[in-house]
């Protein structure tokens, strides 16, 4: 899901019912948590066969306010706890405090969210090494994941090499980089010699690099599109194009000013 026209109620119960899908990502920022309630409750599927991950808003940064906004992202989600809760961004925008305090006092809360299981696992979002470095001396607990974009424009190799140094899972978003690689030559070539699409070859790459890949539709057919991914292998040689192909750009964001 996501806050730009990212929600679709049928879309999300035919991905849980239809699609065997298991893992939501949401976020506070998105506005659908309480919507998403509706969604799974309707798709019948049991909270423990599902893996539910949300995102706290850097509105809510601060060791007390992290603390408020998970339970209050449980109750809009009407679930007990969450399988992975996430900082969305390391940029604080405190007045007064450093972007580097107000991530150790969120994360500390975060720690203590882990401690008492209302967080099974914790992490972040759109952080680089530097962030994840300065987490290292003012914490204790090492992040679970470290969400970030990733697609055959944007491959941050030496941050997912990071992260795997420390086992901190990489997870990738916009590995279609919001349709700006479905029009592009090679992967068009790629996608007519395997037979797929587009859309499945980027997919299946991010997942034969190792990523965690989530893919976002309001679209049912292009959910069951994008599932179809787990029949077919690229090889090597075409990996090697696709991983030619970082030139990077954002489709999403620009990490430049965060300090």
């Amino acid at each position: 899901t996501s806050h730009q026209g990212g929600y679709s109620h049928d879309a999300v119960v035919h991905a849980l019912q239809k699609c065997g899908i298991r893992h939501i990502d949401t976020a506070k920022r998105y506005g659908c948590e309480s919507l998403l309630q509706k969604a799974i409750r309707e798709s019948g599927v049991k909270r423990e066969d599902l893996w539910i991950t949300t995102k706290l808003w850097h509105s809510d940064y601060g060791y007390e306010n992290t603390k408020k906004a998970c339970l209050e992202s449980c109750e809009r989600l009407g679930v007990e706890y969450l399988d992975l809760y996430l900082i969305h961004w390391p940029d604080a925008h405190v007045p007064g405090k450093s972007n580097r305090e107000v991530r150790a006092e969120t994360w500390r809360a975060m720690e203590e969210l882990y401690e008492k299981g209302l967080c099974r696992s914790i992490g972040v979002s759109n952080f680089l090494i530097s962030h994840l470095e300065q987490l290292k001396e003012d914490c204790v607990i090492t992040p679970h994941v470290n969400q970030a974009e990733y697609h055959p424009f944007q491959r941050p190799q030496e941050l997912v090499d990071y992260c795997r140094s420390r086992d901190i899972v990489f997870e990738g978003y916009c590995p279609l980089a919001k349709g700006e690689a479905l029009t592009h030559p090679s992967i068009i070539q790629l996608a007519k010699k395997y037979g797929r699409t587009p859309a499945q070859i980027c997919i299946r790459w991010s997942i034969q690099n190792g990523i965690v890949t989530i893919p976002k539709s309001t679209k049912a057919e292009r959910i069951e599109e994008n599932c179809k991914v787990f029949d077919f292998t690229i090889a090597e040689d075409d990996v090697e194009i696709l991983n030619g192909m970082h030139d990077g750009r954002h489709v999403s964001w620009d990490p430049s000013p965060v300090v």
